[in-house]
């Protein structure tokens, strides 16, 4: 495909923006056609500020603009197996942010669909894979560099939140493991190389959020996998952390280990005065990954120029989906 790409993206919120400010603006190849919300503001927004943009109040008219090549959806968790399905029938490739969705089955039924229409692309949006530190980290596993790998440990830290948003997000989001953890459980199964898993064990407290427990998520979750091959995973996701956005991971094998993302900062400046010494912490997962984002919509619209795969498959997609469910369980019945 020598055309570009054009692409129709739905959902223009905080991370929606981001998606096509990068699409319109950043991405060789691709041609951000269309945009659709059904918030006004959000769609004045696209109107000002990406060229050339056609607005529309959802994805059933943004399916009818013109010679659309690509659906991007970035909307909520519960809308997206049907919307991936509905695009996939309308003809289109698609990018959809993850998680696929919010139980296993409906991964399922949009399996069934992209099984029947092969030449159409579908990926998910795990972006940590293409952040350069967990791509070199995979890298030095698959080259035998770490020995035999045994145990990966994980942590993906949101800063304290006053508002309170994702208390009111949370009855919608499937919960910490789905909505938060989900990354890392990705990150966790390439590493392994699709390890079958054995066990899976969660644990969970909501002190600072007690407002959390009217839909049974919590503000901190621990979760522990074991995997048929021997090797352990350990998660601890937080709504609480009072040093800023973080995501960590240390990875251990018998001939080296790697610690991947910690103390980041959010400028390269410590301050040191009275004998104290001062950090800023990163504010949001935007300022870690900024690049991440932006390889993976590149990686997207080269496949789709390319003819694919993509780098993750829905496959992927539907396994973080299981665990991640089977974490929420844990939490429940131990």
């Amino acid at each position: 495909m020598s055309a570009p790409v054009r692409i129709g993206i739905v959902g223009l919120g905080r991370l929606g923006r981001r998606h096509a400010e990068n699409l319109a603006l950043r991405v060789p190849g691709a041609s951000l056609a269309a945009a659709a919300s059904p918030i006004p503001e959000e769609r004045a927004w696209a109107e000002a500020t990406l060229p050339d943009v056609t607005t529309y109040s959802g994805l059933p008219e943004l399916l009818g603009h013109p010679d659309l090549d690509a659906v991007w959806l970035v909307t909520p968790t519960s809308l997206h197996a049907g919307q991936v399905i509905v695009a996939l029938e309308a003809g289109k490739h698609v990018f959809c942010e993850k998680p696929l969705a919010l139980e296993t089955g409906d991964c399922d039924k949009v399996i069934a669909v992209a099984s029947k229409r092969p030449n159409q692309l579908v990926m998910i949006g795990f972006m940590r894979r293409f952040d350069p530190a967990y791509a070199e980290a995979k890298r030095l596993i698959a080259a035998g560099e770490l020995g035999n790998v045994f145990s990966i440990s994980c942590r993906s830290e949101d800063p304290v939140d006053p508002d309170g948003f994702f208390v009111r997000f949370a009855p919608t989001s499937g919960g910490i493991f789905l909505d938060c953890c989900i990354h890392d459980i990705d990150l966790v199964r390439w590493m392994f190389d699709g390890a079958e898993v054995a066990s899976v064990t969660a644990a969970g407290s909501r002190i600072m959020y007690p407002a959390l427990g009217g839909c049974g998520d919590v503000d901190n979750g621990f979760a522990t996998v074991t995997f048929k091959g021997g090797q352990v995973a350990t998660f601890h996701v937080s709504r609480t952390s009072h040093r800023g956005y973080e995501a960590t991971m240390t990875v251990s094998g018998t001939r080296g280990g790697l610690d991947i993302g910690r103390s980041v900062p959010h400028r390269p400046v410590a301050l040191e005065t009275n004998g104290c010494r001062r950090i800023e912490g990163q504010v949001d997962f935007f300022e870690r990954f900024g690049d991440a984002f932006l390889h993976e919509a590149r990686a997207f619209v080269q496949a789709v120029q390319t003819g694919g795969p993509t780098p993750s498959s829905i496959t992927d997609a539907r396994e973080a989906t299981r665990l991640a469910c089977a974490m929420r369980q844990a939490l429940v019945v131990g």
